[in-house]
């Protein structure tokens, strides 16, 4: 009946009527919220079918673009469903009701996979050559909220923010044929408890002993190469001298964004059991010594999440810098012992000279102003005040992070109270953990004269050269 109601109406109110889901199965009103995503030729859908009445519903993974600091979603994501929009609330996407009434709980989503850059976040999708296509699970995910304005006062970063709701079921779907999801191709592939990307498309997977990779078919030949023989290197590396990762034998996926002029660009993220990157620009179609420094680096960097990122991770966002600092160094050591060339003293210098400009406000809230860099550069600052203290008794900065990654296994949280605990026990000196908490949370008038106190105090080889930290 409905069908040939459809088909009788006039033409402006098909798509309507089209976009709008069918009757709801009962045994869906008395399960969890569900979505579905399905590919069909070129088309994308979400369809959700929601659990209760609520006036919004909370998108958990709101992260802003790298490129121009704005909203992804309304971009990418048309609400097909009548009397449903989606707007910016506070730091969050929402899902809201026209005039503050209920959510229907049934709402289809339209989208084109957005594989833009997103500012301390999992892109939403990876796009291949060949027309495959990697989407993150988690962008799915909603909670409901007793109003819209609820969002308002919500912080940006949700860890230990209880919410209501149970994280949605999300299934996904592709009409030409199976979608691979955790090195496993199926029919249909359900969300697991860890985010994932879940892959459209027959592009092929090389699998080794050590590990299985997705290049893009048009990825230049030099890089799945060098990716081919160098990850397995520095992960077994990170293993020797940490313990047990995450996974013994992690996925990589790569994808080609073309050869852009005048652009050399790698970026990428990791989740559990599985390294993503994206290559793209001219300046990467040839394998220049700085070039394959820069994609050795990356690989070195994402690598060491494997263990202080995932093993064990931050409490709240505002920490990051113990795993983005962290990684940083522990990239530069790694990299140092694989390749004797390689200028460690270089890459530590950056840090110091952008720890130095971001610490002249709170280092917490640097996500807040969009300067995710200071986790990165101040975190391996930080790390760097450990060595010394290390080295007295034959250790390094492997010995120190391998010992709060050990300590916390458990729990899999390593707090600020913790690594702080940690510093003071191996430099001996209770004094550089109030100087950083106090750059944390207030910053600096003075920050480069603050990081060469510190490592003064902690031995770090330094001079200060025209008010520049410079190192030995």
């Amino acid at each position: 009946m409905m069908r040939h109601a459809c088909l009788l109406m006039a033409a402006a109110l098909l798509a309507a009527c089209a976009a709008t889901p069918g009757p709801m199965p009962e045994q869906d009103l008395a399960g969890p919220a569900t979505v579905r995503v399905l590919r069909d030729g070129d088309v994308w859908t979400a369809d959700y079918v929601l659990d209760r009445d609520a006036p919004a519903w909370l998108f958990t993974d709101s992260a802003l673009t790298r490129v121009d600091n704005q909203p992804w979603r309304p971009r990418a994501f048309t609400v097909e469903t009548p009397g449903v929009r989606i707007e910016r609330r506070g730091w969050h996407d929402v899902l809201v009701g026209e005039d503050g009434v209920p959510v229907p709980r049934r709402v289809r989503i339209r989208f084109e996979p957005f594989s833009g850059n997103l500012l301390a976040a999992y892109d939403p999708a990876l796009t291949f050559t060949d027309g495959s296509v990697a989407l993150y699970s988690d962008q799915f995910d909603m909670r409901p909220l007793a109003n819209a304005a609820d969002a308002d006062a919500l912080p940006m970063d949700l860890n230990g923010v209880e919410l209501d709701g149970e994280v949605v079921r999300a299934l996904f779907r592709d009409q030409a044929g199976p979608v691979l999801m955790n090195g496993e191709r199926r029919a249909e592939a359900e969300r697991p408890e860890a985010p994932t990307y879940v892959l459209f498309g027959d592009v092929p997977v090389d699998e080794t002993a050590h590990l299985a990779a997705v290049f893009d078919p048009e990825l230049p030949a030099w890089i799945e190469t060098e990716l081919s023989a160098f990850t397995p290197r520095v992960m077994s590396h990170y293993a020797d001298r940490l313990g047990a990762g995450q996974s013994a034998r992690p996925t990589l996926m790569v994808s080609w964004a073309g050869p852009t002029p005048s652009l050399l660009s790698m970026g990428g993220s990791v989740l559990p059991g599985l390294v993503i990157m994206t290559f793209e620009g001219v300046g990467v179609l040839e394998p220049t010594p700085e070039v394959r420094a820069g994609a050795r680096w990356f690989i070195a960097h994402e690598g060491a999440h494997f263990w202080l990122g995932q093993v064990v991770r931050y409490e709240r966002v505002r920490d990051m810098w113990i795993t983005e600092g962290g990684a940083d160094i522990l990239a530069v050591r790694a990299l140092a012992r694989i390749d004797p060339t390689y200028d460690a003293r270089a890459r530590l210098q950056t840090a110091v000279d952008e720890c130095a400009g971001f610490a002249a406000r709170p280092i917490h809230t640097a996500a807040e102003r969009s300067e995710h860099q200071a986790y990165y550069a101040c975190g391996a600052v930080f790390h760097m005040l450990a060595e010394p203290g290390a080295a007295r008794t034959g250790g390094d900065v492997f010995t120190v992070v391998r010992g709060m990654i050990d300590a916390n296994r458990e729990d899999g949280i390593l707090t600020a109270d913790e690594w702080l605990a940690e510093l003071t026990r191996v430099s001996g000196d209770a004094s550089l953990a109030g100087d950083i908490r106090r750059l944390l949370t207030d910053g600096a008038a003075d920050p480069a004269a603050e990081i060469a106190s510190l490592f003064q105090r902690a031995g770090v080889a330094h001079e200060v050269r025209d008010g520049r930290v410079v190192l030995l």
